[in-house]
């Protein structure tokens, strides 16, 4: 496959969900595909007019008008319900290049659903995609090339940045980064919260929240100090952030996180089963 191809070919989503539609935004917005070279697949009427009036793309009921010629066809349907789609589109997907970001679905089980030789691509994506901050985990199965699968990674690496890894530590991504928006978005509130008990307006409090998260990623990302230097760093002896670090500690905050992800990874690999 070209490595070009996403600047000419076609892309076919089907799922018109909030993931599905962080990813085609970002795509749009990087110029990888003009809106004409899209078609999302989603069923619910309303869904259809609001995605389409938003990013101007084509948007249809059904896959099967959808799929011919198709260059790529992005999965974006909840794990529940993957098998169900993947053998509705399978007698139509052609030699397009299957992506997935379904949680917890392996590459195995998607190419034994669609036509022998069908190269399958999965990645987890982050919903910061959406404002192209996103992070992406990228592997591919056994009929996918390096090149589809770095193909994808460049793709996707425009919505933030995009890593390849073997499948096997898809879950444990899925379970970080996937879902780690999340868990990252109720420390903001947390932390919201608790300015506003002390006085702070609403508005403030999560102001200063959302930025000293947001600051402080940058500054390790961009430097490369360990976060233990960052704490050192702003934990000066006998200070307020000792003080507070000290009641974090108290609390589980490690062992709660840490029960998070182990959570997390248990139900992708229900999922995936």
């Amino acid at each position: 496959m070209a490595s070009k191809l996403h600047t000419k070919g076609s892309l076919v989503v089907v799922g018109g969900g909030r993931m599905g539609e962080a990813i085609v935004a970002g795509l749009i917005a990087a110029e990888q595909f003009a809106p004409g070279a899209i078609t999302v697949v989603e069923p619910d009427a309303t869904r259809r007019e609001v995605f389409a009036a938003a990013h101007g793309v084509t948007c249809v009921a059904g896959a099967t008008s959808a799929l011919p010629g198709a260059d790529i066809v992005l999965l974006a349907v909840k794990p529940q319900v993957i098998d169900e789609v993947v053998t509705g589109i399978a007698p139509h997907v052609g030699h397009a290049l299957v992506v997935s970001i379904a949680a917890g679905i392996s590459c195995a089980r998607l190419e034994s659903l669609l036509p022998d030789g069908t190269a399958v691509v999965r990645v987890m994506p982050n919903t910061p995609a959406l404002v192209r901050e996103g992070m992406s985990v990228v592997s591919g199965g056994t009929e996918a090339t390096v090149e589809h699968v770095d193909f994808v990674r460049e793709v996707f690496s425009v919505l933030g940045d995009a890593i390849v890894l073997d499948e096997r530590y898809q879950d444990a991504a899925t379970a970080v980064s996937g879902s780690g928006p999340a868990y990252v978005a109720l420390f903001i509130d947390a932390l919201t919260r608790a300015g506003v008990r002390h006085g702070l307006p609403r508005e403030v409090a999560e102001r200063l929240a959302v930025r000293t998260v947001a600051g402080t990623a940058s500054l390790i990302d961009i430097t490369g100090q360990h976060p233990e230097q960052v704490i050192d760093g702003v934990a000066s002896p006998g200070g307020t952030t000792i003080a507070g670090i000290e009641a974090l500690e108290s609390g589980g905050v490690r062992a709660a996180v840490s029960a998070a992800v182990t959570a997390a990874v248990a139900r992708a690999k229900e999922l995936g089963s």
